[in-house]
């Protein structure tokens, strides 16, 4: 069995093979998220605390937390669910389609190939090309806030001078050239940035004036066409009236 040792505050990875069934057995009907010691290992990783985090049995299933077994079961799962994948041209966008997959459990068995194990607790002695080399990370925070935290800035200072950035150099026939590559800033508050959410809220103001403006008007003009109507009709009332009495007297 391949154990996959992950050490997240160096950033490092080391593959173990396994072999000797009586250290796998130590290994044997624990569960994802369990803690393993790594003197059941190996005397090298003496003192180190793991904890498993998954694995694959030896066809590429992968193991599922909450599947309470040691072999491959199969489940009816939705979309969107680990160890259901679609097509790329398959069922459309929100159908919501159940497919009966198999899954591996999260209990560890002899049918693994390969297990996943994250440091918890590291030991006394250091483990070479492992625990003493640390790979900085390539990529930086983006959001403001979180730029501000990590070079411990206040508000007034300008973090785009601060921004992780990344320099290579690219190399097109006999031209070389240097190139950065910063990522963009997501929620910095500058000048610009104020002077346009004014603009909006002033627009915002405007539009909000001129619709009440043209509401009061057009108010004002249907008020003004049934005025003029009903003084229409009533001028006709009085025309037709008018009209009877005198045919009425020219009878008499």
């Amino acid at each position: 069995m391949k154990l996959n040792i992950a050490y997240p505050t160096t950033g490092q990875q080391k593959v173990v093979e396994l072999d000797d069934e009586k250290k796998l057995r130590s290994l044997y009907d624990k569960r994802i998220s369990n803690e393993v010691n790594g003197e059941d290992i190996g005397d090298e990783f003496a003192g180190y605390v793991f904890k498993i985090s998954g694995g694959t049995d030896k066809d590429g299933f992968p193991m599922r937390q909450g599947v309470m077994a040691s072999t491959r079961v199969r489940l009816l799962l939705a979309q969107g669910a680990p160890g259901y994948r679609t097509a790329p041209c398959g069922v459309r966008k929100g159908a919501s389609i159940r497919k009966r997959k198999s899954v591996r459990g999260c209990i560890v068995g002899p049918d693994l190939a390969t297990l996943a194990l994250v440091v918890v607790k590291k030991g006394d002695n250091e483990i070479e090309g492992f625990s003493d080399v640390t790979i900085p990370n390539r990529l930086g925070p983006k959001r403001a806030n979180k730029i501000r935290k990590l070079f411990n800035l206040t508000k007034a200072d300008d973090i785009r001078k601060v921004v992780v950035t990344r320099t290579f150099t690219k190399t097109k026939g006999e031209k070389t050239s240097t190139i950065s590559k910063r990522p963009k800033i997501q929620r910095l508050v500058t000048p610009v940035t104020i002077h346009r959410k004014r603009q909006r809220a002033k627009a915002q103001l405007a539009g909000l004036q001129k619709s009440k403006a043209d509401a009061a008007a057009y108010t004002a003009l249907v008020q003004k066409r049934l005025a003029e109507q009903k003084a229409a009709r009533k001028s006709e009332i009085s025309k037709r009236r008018s009209s009877r009495r005198a045919s009425g007297k020219v009878d008499a």
